[in-house]
């Protein structure tokens, strides 16, 4: 048997491992580690299975993982999500929607200290859904914006996504955070736009908002300074070369915690911090450490660079190539997660995108917010059922429509982004 033939039934296997509700990075390891010693020799298979965990853990690259986490988590217990909305709702006094607004713009600011959706979602729907309700929000349109705002957090930098992606690919991670700011704050743009659309064809979606004055318009702006502070360091400090993204993850971590400990931050929730930042990091060095068995396995089993060949000799024009592979990650997105979605399918597509000319990084932009569809798509919609648990009292099926508007923006922004790559690789000067 064939080592690529060996490849795809490994794959087939992961598949139905997956389905099977295997968590996803046990899953990419077995498959990984038993392919690899098919295709090459027990000794080499148990060599791997014995250096794999050094090679993943000890890589320098990584270790920015746990320190944006780390700077997420500090972010949302030291108070600022709440001041950061109570600012943007004064902003927006007196906009039908307005409400709806802030917590986009609340949302995409927050993603940019956070770098995870999930947390996006869950820490402003704690702080932004109450208050939605209370002013006479439709529940099922209230948690679709939250869920879409959200997504922001997988594109806005720093963000966790273009950080695996950056280092499954050998990219810079400098380069792909600032290739995704321009795309994130159009997404920001376009939902709001979709907010404003929506309560003005369908009135009842939204009550008009408390009018405020100019004056406190513009001292709420203060609500804003600590994020906006943080987000300049670490930006402009890995855009001037002032210090690496890692080194970048620990100044932004550590300005958190100083926020969190002037606002009051005891020891008892400093160790709940630590503890929550290091079962997230867990998580997610355990999904990389499954990634990247499979990658060994998919490398020694030549697969991807059969698929690459074969498609590069299709009489199709690359771009159709390119549709195909956005198609299987929207598909994919329906049923598992964003993040487990990028590790299993780059190794596999990363050297067919390479073979089509694309740049590698708009390629990762375009792949990440094609993924980020997943998280508000039905059934998985992972953003969606952590609302879900967050407010009972409402009705999933509501939630599926009230974000249904923004899986529209999302499918328009990923066409405008394919359509003229200069909005992610502008800034880069290509």
């Amino acid at each position: 048997m064939s080592p690529e033939i060996i490849g795809a039934i490994g794959l087939a296997i992961m598949i139905v491992l997956v389905v099977s509700r295997v968590p996803v990075s046990l899953a990419m390891l077995l498959v990984g580690v038993f392919g690899f010693t098919v295709i090459t020799t027990p000794a080499a298979g148990l060599q791997t299975l014995k250096d794999l965990p050094v090679e993943v853990l000890a890589k320098y690259d990584f270790s920015a993982i746990p320190l944006f986490i780390l700077m997420g988590v500090f972010a949302a217990h030291s108070g600022m999500a709440t001041k950061l909305f109570d600012a943007t709702r004064t902003i927006y006094g007196g906009v039908r929607g307005g409400l709806a607004v802030a917590g986009i713009g609340s949302s995409g600011i927050f993603a940019s200290i956070s770098g995870s959706s999930l947390a996006t979602a869950s820490t402003m729907t704690r702080v932004a859904l109450p208050e939605m309700e209370k002013y006479g929000y439709k529940p099922g349109f209230a948690c679709g914006v939250l869920a879409a705002g959200g997504t922001l957090g997988i594109m806005i930098p720093p963000s966790i996504a273009l950080l695996v992606y950056a280092i499954l690919t050998e990219q810079s991670v400098g380069d792909m955070f600032i290739a995704g700011f321009i795309p994130g704050i159009l997404g920001m743009i376009m939902y709001s736009l979709t907010v404003l659309i929506m309560v003005r064809w369908k009135p009842h979606l939204a009550e008009g908002g408390q009018p405020t004055s100019f004056k406190e318009k513009f001292l709420a702006l203060t609500g804003l300074i600590p994020f906006t502070v943080i987000f300049i360091i670490i930006i402009a400090g890995i855009f001037f070369g002032l210090f690496t993204p890692t080194e970048g993850a620990a100044v932004g971590a550590f300005a958190s915690w100083v926020y969190a400990a002037f606002k009051g931050m005891g020891f008892k929730m400093l160790s709940q911090s630590l503890v929550e930042a290091l079962a997230l990091s867990a998580v997610v060095f355990f999904m990389l450490l499954g990634a990247e068995a499979l990658g060994k396995f998919i490398a020694v089993s030549q697969l991807s660079y059969t698929l690459a060949s074969t498609i590069s000799s299709w009489a199709v024009a690359p771009i159709v190539v390119l549709m195909c592979i956005l198609a299987m990650y929207f598909v994919l997105g329906l049923f598992m997660d964003a993040l487990a979605m990028l590790v299993i399918t780059i190794p596999v597509v990363f050297p067919i995108i390479l073979q089509l000319g694309y740049d590698p990084v708009w390629f990762g932009i375009i792949a990440v917010l094609t993924v980020e569809l997943g998280l508000i798509t039905p059934p998985m919609g992972m953003n969606i059922f952590v609302i879900k648990a967050m407010a009972p009292h409402i009705k999933l099926s509501e939630m599926f429509k009230g974000v249904a508007p923004f899986i529209v923006s999302d499918l328009l922004r990923l066409v405008i982004l394919v359509a003229f790559p200069i909005l992610s690789l502008g800034l880069l000067g290509r």
